[in-house]
Formats: C-alpha cells, structure tokens, sequence
C-alpha cells in the first residue's frame, strides 16, 4: 500500500469512548475468536460485550489529533489509522446516497460505548447505537501471533474496511436483519460476509481519488488480505480451539467463504454484488 505524500488528512472523526447502553455491537473481526470461545466453554458471549460492568471509558490517542498530512506519518505511523479512515469514508460518501459518517476510536484494554462495556478481548467492533467503530490495535498482535496473519497495512486497512461496512448496513437498515440465530447460512454469517465484500469493494476504489491518501493498492496487498480473511474463519478458529468444527455455531463464515466475498468486492468494485441475503447456501460459499 503507498500512501499520497501530498494528501491531507482530517482527524475530526477520531474521538474516546461515548457511554450509556443500548443496542448490542456487531461482532467484528476480532469479536468472532473470544465469542467462539466462550461458545465452546458454555459461556453467555453477550456477556463480553453490552453487559459489562466496568466503567472505565476509552483512551482515544490524543496524538491522531495532530495528524493533519499523510507527511506525518513519518514521525508518527498512528496517523496511518486516520489515513484508512479517511479514505474508506471519501469513497461510502459517494457510494451512497445520504451517506452520514462514523466515528474512529481507537482504545486500549477497555472502552465504555453506547452498547455498553467492552474489553481488547471482543476484538475490532461496530456499535450502532453511537455510529462508532471501535479497535484495540493489540487486536493485530493477536492476529499474528496466533492466527499466522502479519499486520501489514493491508491487514489493519481491511479490518477497518470490515467494521465501516457495518456502518453501511447500519444506514440502509441491514443490521436490523441480524438476529441471534448461529450456522453457515445464518443472518450474522451473511452479515459478516457482505462486511467483507465491502471491505473489498473500497479496495478496488481506495486509490481512485487522486487527492486522497492512498495512492496504490497493490497485488501483495490484496493477497494479505485474503490471507487474514482466511486466517479468521470459523471453521480454522475452531479447528485451531477445538480440534473439531461446528457448522451450525458459525458467526462470521468459513475461511473460504470470507475470502470468496472479500474478493467479491474487490473484483467487481460494486457494492450491489453484495447481495450476501439473497444468495442460496451454496452460493455463499
């Protein structure tokens, strides 16, 4: 991934915590390993994340505030987050009509939302109830060192690519679609499925504003990316926890089935291909 050295960056969209309770986050990326876990265990997930009693807020670095130019990334490799954040809205701003934008907090440890608490454990996650994504980057220490993907930019842009596509199924009313059900054709599965799709329909768009901050996506970025979709799917998590796999517990897709709509995205480069709920079982993947 190359970065624009002449683009400008905004910072507004970067904050901390919000707080109260409300509707229960998605499940992103990271979400899918603790939650699978706790499944296996006989524990409630729901208690990972909307629940929580503790009450300390997140710690949003105040250094992405001074990330004003993709220059800066040079003293500073944070401001890359507000480079992917950037570009991923630039392009949903022109994809859909009435586009309204979310907000990036990145945090450590633990982090109070509008969903309720949540700690690193649930991972990168979307909360609809205050339009946030929300990413503990030890998330991609994780990633690496037990599930064999490398925190590239690649990686960390489709992680947050992933999570701003729930945004999108947020604002068309796709997430109100989801419900608790689990399984390989399941509504979360197809939820987490068109995320990806769209993560890799902005790969295919990331570099087209000659103003923005990312200028090429390479070949070798996509093919990190495919590898972390396929890093964290249910049926290699599982395996890799379990030493057996379970269908019907699926939340966010087989590792195929991932990198299937990831590509899906990237290759047509049209969020209308999308269409994860009308596709038959079979066609998932």
């Amino acid at each position: 991934m190359k970065f624009n050295e002449n683009a400008q960056l905004d910072p507004s969209g970067v904050r901390g915590g919000g707080s109260g309770g409300g509707r229960i986050a998605v499940g992103g990326i990271g979400g899918l390993v603790v939650i699978l876990l706790a499944m296996f265990l006989g524990i409630d997930p729901a208690g990972l994340i909307g629940e929580a009693t503790t009450t300390a807020g997140a710690s949003a670095q105040p250094t992405l505030q001074n990330c004003r130019s993709v220059g800066d990334l040079d003293a500073d490799r944070e401001c890359r987050w507000v480079a992917y954040q950037n570009s991923i809205e630039t392009y949903w701003g022109s994809a859909v009509q009435g586009y309204q934008p979310a907000t990036f907090s990145p945090f450590r440890d633990q982090v109070t939302t509008a969903c309720g608490n949540a700690t690193s454990d649930v991972g990168p996650f979307y909360c609809p109830s205050d339009r946030t994504v929300y990413l503990d980057e030890s998330f991609f220490d994780v990633l690496e060192q037990q599930f064999g993907a490398s925190g590239t930019p690649a990686v960390e842009a489709y992680v947050m690519a992933h999570e701003y596509g729930h945004h999108v199924q947020n604002l068309v009313g796709i997430l109100n679609q989801i419900d608790r059900s689990t399984g390989a054709s399941s509504a979360a599965v197809r939820s987490e499925l068109q995320a990806d799709c769209f993560a890799g329909v902005w790969f295919a768009h990331a570099s087209d504003d000659p103003n923005g901050p990312i200028s090429e996506i390479s070949a070798q970025d996509i093919v990190e990316a495919r590898a972390a979709a396929q890093a964290i799917g249910d049926d290699r998590i599982q395996q890799s926890a379990t030493g057996r796999v379970d269908r019907e517990s699926w939340t966010h897709g087989s590792s195929a089935q991932r990198e299937k709509w990831l590509l899906t995205g990237y290759r047509t480069g049209d969020p209308n291909q999308c269409d994860t709920w009308s596709a038959s079982a079979g066609q998932l993947g």
